[in-house]
């Protein structure tokens, strides 16, 4: 597997693991020991960068990664994210990034994770309540006190980044970025070469839909997030499959995947860009990891580009509660 650097010099496989949908979002998911196999699979094949966060399951999630990655953590990359509040029965009840509940996260997150250190710490969510100054410099401390290696943040604002930036280098935003969703092309990306830091995409193929799984027949089971995301419905879906058709006749003359040529897409735009595709597959994995070795000269670049823009991708990529935690 080729590495690539986030930020200043945070060494990562250029195809990371996003382990959240092993243990929701996506209906039930396979059993602790078979997910364990599923991680330990992934670093056999070369994937260093695991991404989870305490508020997955919650909190279940962190306890499968660490328990998976604990015979190998010095041979990865593990990222966490902090920034929701829970009530005594770990329901997740909001935001809250005060700084005393930032510390006291983090100490749980590193006895979930089995480790003495979070590689990459991100605010999942920025808390408009907590001056975000006082978020990275609370990072600053636990990195100071050898907690935490690197601070990242996810779908926060540019103007909030530069803030943040400012008290303490941020190394790696984590945005949704795909085929189906360029909104970072806009802000993001252009704040990324300025200030050295790196981007991390999750629902690099579009929960699934830019795999060519889901057709137009699906029908998502209780617990699925995909059966409340406007995108998926029956009435765009239709015409949002046309994407997927297009960049499939691209796949056949590669000798690649949908999937692939969605993964290739994304690492051809940035070096400093590292998609974290999640499975619960083998032979899923085997696929996003080979998507490292798929080569797209300019010529097929533009073709994935004048592909992309004959189709108009139809609906919300979140229900509107979500979307209103992003951009802030």
């Amino acid at each position: 597997m080729q590495q690539r650097t986030l930020g200043r010099g945070l060494v990562v496989s250029a195809i990371g693991f996003g382990a959240m949908g092993m243990s929701q979002s996506y209906g039930p998911g396979p059993d602790r020991a078979a997910g364990i196999t599923l991680l330990r699979d992934a670093v056999d094949r070369g994937v260093t960068f695991v991404d989870t966060a305490e508020v997955y399951g919650p909190f279940v999630n962190e306890e499968l990664v660490g328990e998976a990655l604990q015979p190998v953590r010095d041979q990865v990359v593990i990222a966490t994210k902090f920034g929701f509040a829970f009530d005594a029965d770990g329901r997740q009840t909001g935001l809250s990034s005060r700084p005393g509940d930032i510390k006291r996260a983090a100490d749980a997150s590193l006895r979930r994770l089995r480790t003495d250190r979070i590689d990459l710490y991100y605010q999942h969510r920025v808390d408009p309540d907590v001056p975000i100054e006082d978020v990275a410099g609370t990072v600053r401390d636990l990195i100071a006190a050898g907690k935490v290696r690197h601070f990242g943040m996810s779908e926060a604002a540019a103007a909030t980044v530069r803030r943040a930036h400012a008290v303490q280098p941020v190394t790696a935003l984590q945005n949704e970025y795909s085929l189906w969703w360029r909104r970072p092309e806009a802000e993001i990306l252009p704040l990324c070469d300025e200030l050295g830091i790196g981007l991390v995409p999750y629902s690099p193929l579009g929960k699934g839909f830019l795999t060519g799984a889901i057709d137009r027949d699906t029908v998502f089971t209780d617990g699925d997030i995909r059966g409340t995301i406007p995108r998926f419905g029956a009435a765009v879906r239709e015409a949002n499959l046309d994407l997927v058709d297009l960049l499939g006749e691209v796949a056949i003359r590669k000798g690649a995947t949908v999937a692939q040529i969605a993964l290739g897409w994304l690492l051809a735009q940035r070096p400093w860009i590292v998609p974290i595709p999640g499975t619960r597959r083998l032979d899923r994995l085997e696929e996003n990891s080979g998507a490292a070795a798929v080569e797209l000269t300019a010529d097929d670049l533009g073709e994935i580009d004048a592909t992309i823009a004959r189709v108009e991708v139809l609906g919300a990529r979140y229900p509107e509660h979500l979307e209103r935690l992003t951009g802030r």
